[in-house]
């Protein structure tokens, strides 16, 4: 990990820069980060390209500041100012600062587990 002597908040090195470093490293894990992860579009100084943390697309982040991620797992991402904005079609979710993401497949499948089989 190249930032083991450095960490700062916004926009990074900090913890989600280390556990996207990590996530990018280990292309068989097929994971996402949490769009509110402030720090895990920071590169560093020295590349403004990278595979998505999930590895099913790209990356492009200047500093961490500004960024923006097409991916299948991810979908689009805009990162402005270490605020995530984006869409993913495959879930049917939107991503916003503050809230995350916000699927309306988890939203029908929790209304279908809350009907009796009856019904």
């Amino acid at each position: 990990y190249p930032y083991f002597n450095n960490y700062s908040t916004w926009p990074g090195p900090n913890s989600n820069t280390f556990t996207a470093y990590v996530l990018r490293h280990i292309p068989a894990l097929h994971v996402t980060m949490p769009a509110n992860a402030i720090g895990k579009d920071y590169f560093g100084g020295a590349s403004f390209f990278a595979p998505a943390v999930s590895h099913t697309g790209y990356q492009v982040s200047l500093w961490g500041v500004l960024g923006l991620t097409l991916a299948k797992q991810e979908g689009l991402e805009i990162n402005f100012l270490g605020a995530t904005y984006g869409i993913n079609p495959f879930n049917l979710s939107i991503k916003l600062p503050g809230f995350g993401e916000l699927s309306l497949r988890h939203l029908s499948a929790s209304s279908n587990q809350n009907q009796s089989p009856l019904s």
